[in-house]
């Protein structure tokens, strides 16, 4: 039985996960973000106590990697790896954008995917990924100007999502265009987790930081 204890710190909302077994039995949030680190061990240590499982009963420690807020990026990793550390128990590490990507594929059909995130001006953080989830264009910071995604619009539908997704569309006019608007918790984490879990393909525990793209980026308040 696979116990996972899913973290997802990396915007203005914090979320936990429980899974056993890839099925979600428990999820919390928290909207305020200046009181995401107060939050978060006190969120664990209560959702443990009522699902009846104790730390060391997880098989493996789940963290959304970045991009997102630096500060929320630094938290989530350093409570996962703590807790390991603690537990000796193994680390996760999940892209953002890819948690992103599979939450806007429970809201919308398309033919690619393409989750971002809100790097200021006109600048966001994005990736591309097909109906299966594959990455088709790699994470990035990426100038929104016209025309900047019509190599994917003209190959299919393309659903955007995140904090950036907006000021993306506002430029593009074009009927392959969709937008999700649904907002990713650590519940999206699951299948990526689960998969990286059955594979024992872990993360370096010592050695793995967030994935920030540009340091010391933090989304507006």
């Amino acid at each position: 039985m696979a116990n996972i204890l899913n973290i997802e710190t990396s915007g203005k909302t914090a979320s936990i996960c429980l899974t056993i077994d890839g099925q979600v039995v428990a999820v919390k949030k928290n909207e305020d973000r200046q009181r995401h680190a107060a939050w978060l061990h006190d969120a664990i240590a209560q959702m443990m106590k009522e699902q009846e499982k104790s730390l060391n009963e997880l098989t493996a420690i789940a963290v959304s990697m970045g991009p997102g807020s630096y500060t929320g990026l630094r938290l989530g990793m350093a409570t996962a790896k703590g807790l390991c550390f603690a537990l000796s128990k193994p680390l996760i590490c999940i892209p953002t954008l890819e948690i992103m990507a599979i939450a806007a594929q429970k809201d919308l059909k398309g033919d690619f995917y393409c989750p971002m995130i809100d790097a200021r001006r006109m600048e966001v953080f994005a990736a591309v990924y097909d109906n299966n989830l594959s990455e088709v264009s790699p994470p990035g910071a990426i100038i929104l100007q016209e025309g900047c995604l019509n190599e994917w619009l003209e190959k299919g539908s393309l659903v955007l999502s995140g904090d950036g997704a907006e000021k993306a569309a506002a430029i593009h006019h074009h009927p392959n265009l969709l937008i999700s608007k649904i907002e990713m918790d650590a519940a999206a984490m699951v299948q990526p987790a689960m998969k990286k879990c059955e594979k024992q393909e872990w993360s370096d525990l010592a050695y793995s930081e967030p994935y920030y793209l540009k340091e010391f980026y933090s989304p507006a308040k």
